[in-house]
């Protein structure tokens, strides 16, 4: 199986008013095709930075990213805006939906900035939209569906460009219990049926139990790594136990 994603001594300093300050370093990450990984760790540990240079929005200081056999670290930023609409999926908290557009509309926006004709463009959101039970919502607007809905064509709009690498950032921080058990469902068929590779961070041990693997990350670097061998049940318990060990309080779950 290939590795869709290769990262080495990733570091990344950040310096304000002469003070320097080490959000990551000697971070070492390959992630598989197929994979349906994790990144957790207390608040301010390093998982939003790694996320963001993974994604191309931030820099590193230091070391390389891979992505489907691409250095992304040697791209200017002509290269990288192709590279982050092809290549990559982004599934966000709060959605990021255009209310003015209709939630087809914007499932397909992606497709319509690569110029893809009409026809593929229909076919693909006829498609993804069926599988994902929003069909019946497509002609609708963000603000008129619920925010289960409203996921589920973010997930959709990340997803329709078929991205070598999906990354998700706490995809259910802003969701009911019911609905957020319903997206990371969506994610684990998508990994399963589809073979999608998914990188999520999130706080939330449930949410990391659908995952295949976790990478625990402490003070910059990588703590701890679990694999997921059993029923989500004993993989959630695990999860629990390292959080213990990283010191988060049940009030941070």
């Amino acid at each position: 199986m290939n590795n869709v994603l290769v990262a080495k001594n990733l570091k990344k300093v950040y310096s304000s008013k002469g003070v320097n300050y080490t959000a990551l370093r000697d971070v070492d990450l390959a992630i598989k095709e197929g994979e349906f990984i994790g990144v957790m760790g207390p608040s301010g540990a390093g998982k939003t930075t790694l996320l963001n240079i993974v994604s191309t929005i931030d820099t590193l200081t230091s070391g390389t990213v891979t992505i489907d056999g691409d250095d992304i670290t040697k791209m200017n930023e002509e290269k990288l805006s192709s590279f982050r609409r092809n290549k990559l999926g982004f599934v966000f908290q709060d959605y990021n939906l255009l209310d003015t557009l209709t939630m087809k509309e914007n499932i397909v926006l992606p497709l319509a900035l690569s110029k893809v004709n009409h026809k593929e463009i229909d076919k693909r959101v006829e498609t993804i939209a069926k599988k994902f039970g929003i069909y019946e919502i497509l002609n609708k607007y963000p603000y008129e569906v619920s925010g289960g809905q409203k996921q589920r064509a973010s997930i959709a709009r990340a997803i329709i460009t078929k991205p070598a690498l999906l990354l998700a950032d706490e995809p259910t921080g802003a969701l009911d219990s019911k609905s957020s058990a319903e997206i990371l469902q969506t994610l684990s068929d998508l990994n399963k049926e589809d073979n999608a590779t998914i990188m999520m961070v999130t706080h939330d041990a449930f949410a990391a139990s659908y995952c295949k693997r976790i990478i625990f990350i402490k003070d910059g670097t990588i703590f701890a790594e679990l694999v997921n061998s059993g029923s989500r049940k004993e993989f959630f318990q695990k999860i629990l136990d390292v959080l213990s060990t990283l010191g988060n309080s049940v009030a941070d779950l």
